[in-house]
C-alpha cells in the first residue's frame, strides 16, 4: 500500500557472477533471472528504491535519507553528492521532502540457486521542494530529459567474444541498472547479422566503425565496451562517444564481474555530466552574514533558535554578537547567501524573514527588493 506523506517544509547476480568459466555465453545470459512485484517502481528522477531491513520508523527514515541521496545524485550527476557542503545535513530531514513511499519484496537467485529475498523502500519526493534544496545548496543540475546511448558490449567468457543484444538484456542487468541509478538509461542493439559481425570492431575499439553501425539508432551516442577474464578477476575496457567525439576512455577491473560491468555506466554518466550539466548557482554567495532576530524573550527562545538554525543544511556556524531587548544580532556562516537561507527555512522554519520594501525609481520602475537580514522568531 502506498503511503502519501503530508506537506511539510520544505541480481540478481550478474550471470551468476560468471561462476563457471566453461559455461557457454547463451547459458550465462539466462542465469540469475529476477522476479519482483510491480506494486511500486522507482522510475523517475525524483524517485528511488533502496533496500531496508524492515518497516520500522528508524529503518524507513534511514532508507529515505539514502533514497534522497540517490535522487540528488541523479539530478546533479555527481556520484559523490554527499561530499558537497550541506548535503549530509539536508539528508537528515529527508522525510520532510517525501511525497509518498511504498514497500515491495525483491526476489533474486543466489549463485547456488537458492532464492534470496529483500525488502525495498520505494520513495517519491516532491519536485518543487527538492529543486529548491538543489538551488539553495548550489548543486549542479543535469538537465532533463536525458539521452539514451546505445551499449555496444562484447563479452568473452572463454569461448570468444560475443555481442550482447536486446535479447540478452538480463546478462547485462548490472550496467543497465547502474545507469538508471545514475539518472539515465542505456539501449541495446537489436542483434542483426551485420551488428553481430561488429564484435571485432568492438574488441579493437574501432569507434568509427561502431558509430557507423549505430547510425540507425538515436541519439548518436555509444558506450563501447569489452569484458573478459583477467588474472584474479575481470577487466572491462570502455570508450564513450558522443556524435563521433570520444568523451571518455577508462578501464574497470574487479574480482566481481558484476562490478566490473557496472563501471561502464559510471564512466558514461561522468562524461555526460561533464559535457551537459549546468554549474550550480547558489542563491547568494557563501560567506559569513550578520542577521538580526527579534522575538528573543528568554533563554528558551535562544536555545530554540540555535537548535533550529543548526538543522538548516546551509548553516555552518552561529556566533551571538549582541543583544538589545528582544533583539539578537548573530554572525552566521553559510554555504549560500541570505536568499538561499530563506529558501531552506521553508514554511515552518524557526525564523520568518522580514521582507524589505522595494525602492520605487522613475515612474513605475523598481529596484528588486534585496534579501532581508532581519528575521523574527516563529
Amino acid at each position: 500500500m502506498e503511503v502519501q506523506m503530508p506537506r511539510s517544509p520544505l541480481r540478481t547476480t550478474f550471470l551468476i557472477m560468471l561462476l563457471a568459466a566453461c559455461l557457454p555465453f547463451a547459458a550465462l545470459a539466462q542465469s540469475g533471472l529476477r522476479t519482483e512485484g510491480d506494486v511500486a517502481t522507482a522510475a523517475g528522477a525524483y524517485e528511488a528504491e533502496v533496500p531496508v531491513r524492515g518497516q520500522s520508523d528508524a529503518d524507513r527514515n534511514g532508507g529515505l535519507s539514502r533514497a534522497l541521496a540517490e535522487v540528488l545524485g541523479k539530478l546533479s550527476g555527481d556520484r559523490n553528492i554527499t561530499a558537497r557542503p550541506g548535503v549530509v545535513q539536508a539528508l537528515r530531514n529527508a522525510k520532510d521532502y517525501v511525497q509518498s513511499y511504498d514497500y515491495k519484496q525483491d526476489q533474486s537467485t543466489t549463485a547456488s540457486g537458492a532464492p534470496n529475498f529483500r525488502t525495498l523502500l520505494v520513495a517519491r519526493f516532491r519536485e518543487d521542494d527538492v529543486d529548491a534544496m538543489v538551488a539553495a545548496l548550489g548543486l549542479p543540475v543535469w538537465p532533463l530529459p536525458r539521452p539514451k546511448p546505445v551499449l555496444w558490449l562484447a563479452i568473452d567468457d572463454g569461448s570468444g567474444p560475443r555481442l550482447v543484444t536486446v535479447q540478452q538484456a538480463n546478462a547485462v542487468r548490472p550496467v543497465l541498472a547502474r545507469a538508471v541509478e545514475r539518472g539515465f538509461k542505456l539501449g541495446l542493439p537489436t542483434g542483426s547479422t551485420a551488428e553481430q559481425a561488429l564484435v571485432g570492431a568492438i574488441w579493437r575499439q574501432d569507434t568509427a566503425a561502431v558509430a557507423r553501425a549505430s547510425a540507425r539508432y538515436a541519439p548518436p551516442m555509444q558506450l563501447i565496451g569489452k569484458l573478459s577474464r583477467a588474472e584474479g578477476g575481470w577487466t572491462a575496457d570502455w570508450v564513450f562517444v558522443d556524435n563521433g567525439r570520444e568523451l571518455n576512455k577508462w578501464t574497470t577491473k574487479d574480482a566481481n564481474a558484476m562490478r566490473a560491468m557496472a563501471g561502464g555506466a559510471d564512466g558514461a554518466a561522468d562524461a555526460l555530466v561533464r559535457r551537459y550539466a549546468k554549474p550550480g548557482a547558489a542563491t547568494g554567495q557563501a560567506g559569513t552574514y550578520r542577521i538580526v532576530v527579534t522575538g528573543i524573550d528568554s533563554a528558551d527562545d535562544y536555545m530554540r533558535l540555535a537548535a533550529g538554525l543548526r538543522e538548516v543544511p546551509v548553516v555552518r556556524n552561529i556566533i551571538p554578537l549582541r543583544a538589545l531587548g528582544n533583539r539578537l544580532e548573530l554572525s552566521v556562516e553559510m554555504t549560500t547567501g541570505l536568499a538561499g537561507l530563506n529558501r531552506m527555512l521553508g514554511e515552518d522554519g524557526v525564523l520568518v524573514p522580514v521582507a524589505p520594501v522595494a525602492i520605487t525609481l522613475d515612474g513605475e520602475e523598481q529596484n528588486p527588493a534585496p534579501a532581508s537580514n532581519e528575521y523574527r522568531l516563529r
